[in-house]
Order: structure tokens, then C-alpha cells, then sequence
């Protein structure tokens, strides 16, 4: 009996399958699905009763410590993960720039002139193609817009998804490769709910405003993009950062535009003007008033914009706060 159960446990493992434990997705003493993972401990715990399911997890990280980037590039055997910001998903093969070899040692100068045409034609073969042009180009392209932008490594990976989709299905032709990546990264902000204006788009890209809208609504008709309308609340952690203001500043405007949201005070008009006004109302009801001149530079709207949105909501709002 003991042979049987150790040739199964031997089998699954070479099979890579999931153990009993791995499967229960429920706690079998209240039924439970919120089960926690303690890896400290190695153990698999319910969070509403507390019973312990499983003592014996498998630490499937690695097995070495690396405390900076110089250990961790030593220690590593693997390569980087799979990135769709790269043409070829950073899977293709690398050589460096520098002269030294595996272990360190310089290379040879005998040698150098072939290390040098090995690079040469590495470069070459990695983009064979005209659709893998494209991608190296646009790609390319996007980066140094959302480097401008100051963007999170997750949006750059949604708006390469999108634009790499828009090439699977051919919809790139007769349009230019710089208004299809503004577009790309434009959804992508909004899916990802870092929202972006399209005049700050506009900016950092080669378009105009008006093609990376008419690009952008071309490529959610076109690919089923659904994304719902960008909210105020969204633009206020980055305001407030820009602006220095507090952590109350912040809950206190998302309070307001979350009452001017359900009496439909939002209801056409533009997020940002509606953000910076609560910003702005939120700062003088909190002493820390700032202008509304800097309150319009960073939001990218004009002062008229946050009076008007700053005295409706101030009287529909009856918040008794004056100019």
C-alpha cells in the first residue's frame, strides 16, 4: 500500500499535477472560499474559521537570497518574463555590448572584430519581416511616450496587447503608427484606470488631438473594446500629489464628488474640471487653500472651468464656501 501511494505521489509530481490539498477550494470545516497562504509557515489557513488545512506547502521560489541587483544577476538562472513592450517578447537572445565573456574576463582583442559582427548580424535577424518592423518601431514609439507620461509598467503591457491586436487584425494600414499607438496607450490608461487626458496624449505624441480620438474610437469599435466613462475620482490621487496636498485633502474631494455623482452633478462635464474643483474645495475646507491658478495648471483646465464646476456643486452641495 505505502509502494502504491509513493509511485502516485512520484507520478503526479512527474506529471506537474496539483495536489489534493491544491485543488480544495473551500474550507471543509465552514465551507468557506476565503482560504490564506502562509509561506512563512508552509501553511494553507481558513480566514473566517482558522482551521489549518494544509501544513506542508512547497515553496516554489527560488532557493537562493539576493539583497541587490549585482547578486541577484549572479545568482539568477533564468531569463527575464515574457514582455509584449518588446517585438520579439524578449525572448530572442541578447549579446552585450561589453567585451568580456561569461565569467567576467575581458575578450581577447584578436577576437574583438568577430564579437563585433556577431552583434551586427544579431541585430539584424532579430527583426526579419515588415510586421515585426512595425512592432520594433511602434513599440518603440510607445515607450518613449509613456516614459514621458510617467505611466506604470502594467499600462505600457495593456497598450502593447492593444496595439498588437490591432496589427492581428490588420487595422493599421492607412493610418500612421504614431496615432495608433497614442490611441493604444490612451485605452490602455483607461483600462487600467490611470487615466490620461488626450490633450496630455496629444503632447507627448506626434498626432494631433483630434486623430488620437478618431484613432481611439476607431479601435474600440473595431476590436469590442468596452470601457466605461473615466470618473473624477480618478484623476484626484494624481492631482493632489502634483498640487502637495494631504491625504485629507483627497478623501474629503472624493467624499464630495461621490455626492455630486449621485445627485447626477457630473453628468456632462468634463472629469477633470469636476476633480479640480473638489480638489479646490477640499483644500479650503481643510486650510490648505490653494490657488486657483495652480489648481488649473495642473488639472489642464481654466480657471472659468473650476468657478463654474466650484459653484455648482458648492450650491447644490450647500457646502457654505466661499470664493
Amino acid at each position: 500500500m505505502e509502494v502504491r501511494e509513493n509511485s502516485e505521489r512520484t507520478s503526479r509530481r512527474r506529471r506537474k499535477e496539483p495536489s489534493e490539498t491544491e485543488k480544495q477550494t473551500e474550507c471543509p470545516q465552514c465551507g468557506s472560499t476565503d482560504l490564506i497562504g502562509d509561506y512563512e509557515r508552509a501553511e494553507v489557513v481558513c480566514a473566517n474559521c482558522g482551521l489549518v488545512i494544509d501544513d506542508n506547502l512547497v515553496d516554489m521560489g527560488p532557493e537562493w537570497r539576493a539583497f541587490d541587483h549585482e547578486q541577484r544577476d549572479k545568482r539568477t538562472r533564468v531569463g527575464a518574463p515574457i514582455t509584449y513592450t518588446i517585438h520579439d517578447k524578449g525572448l530572442s537572445t541578447m549579446i552585450d555590448w561589453r567585451n568580456k565573456d561569461i565569467y567576467g574576463r575581458d575578450i581577447p582583442a584578436r577576437n574583438r572584430a568577430q564579437w563585433y559582427r556577431l552583434r551586427k548580424w544579431q541585430r539584424k535577424i532579430r527583426i526579419s519581416g515588415a510586421t515585426e518592423r512595425n512592432l520594433a518601431f511602434a513599440l518603440s514609439e510607445l515607450d518613449r511616450d509613456s516614459s514621458r507620461l510617467g505611466l506604470p509598467r502594467s499600462v505600457r503591457e495593456s497598450a502593447s496587447v492593444v496595439y498588437r491586436s490591432a496589427v492581428e487584425n490588420k487595422l493599421i494600414r492607412g493610418r500612421s503608427i504614431e496615432g495608433v499607438v497614442a490611441a493604444s496607450l490612451y485605452a490602455a490608461c483607461r483600462r487600467c484606470k490611470v487615466p490620461r487626458t488626450l490633450d496630455e496624449i496629444a503632447e507627448v505624441s506626434r498626432v494631433s488631438k483630434k486623430e488620437v480620438g478618431r484613432t481611439y474610437r476607431f479601435l474600440t469599435r473595431e476590436l469590442n473594446i468596452k470601457l466605461p466613462p473615466t470618473s473624477p475620482v480618478d484623476y484626484v490621487p494624481r492631482f493632489a500629489s502634483e498640487l502637495g496636498l494631504s491625504g485629507e485633502v483627497q478623501s474629503r474631494s472624493i467624499e464630495i464628488i461621490e455626492k455630486a455623482m449621485e445627485k447626477g452633478l457630473t453628468s456632462g462635464r468634463g472629469p477633470t474640471g469636476v476633480a479640480a474643483a473638489a480638489l479646490y474645495i477640499a483644500s479650503v475646507l481643510l486650510g490648505e487653500r490653494k490657488t486657483q491658478r495652480d489648481v488649473a495648471d495642473v488639472a489642464g483646465v481654466t480657471e472659468v472651468t473650476i468657478r463654474n464646476r466650484y459653484k455648482e456643486l458648492t450650491e447644490q452641495l450647500e457646502m457654505g464656501v466661499t470664493l
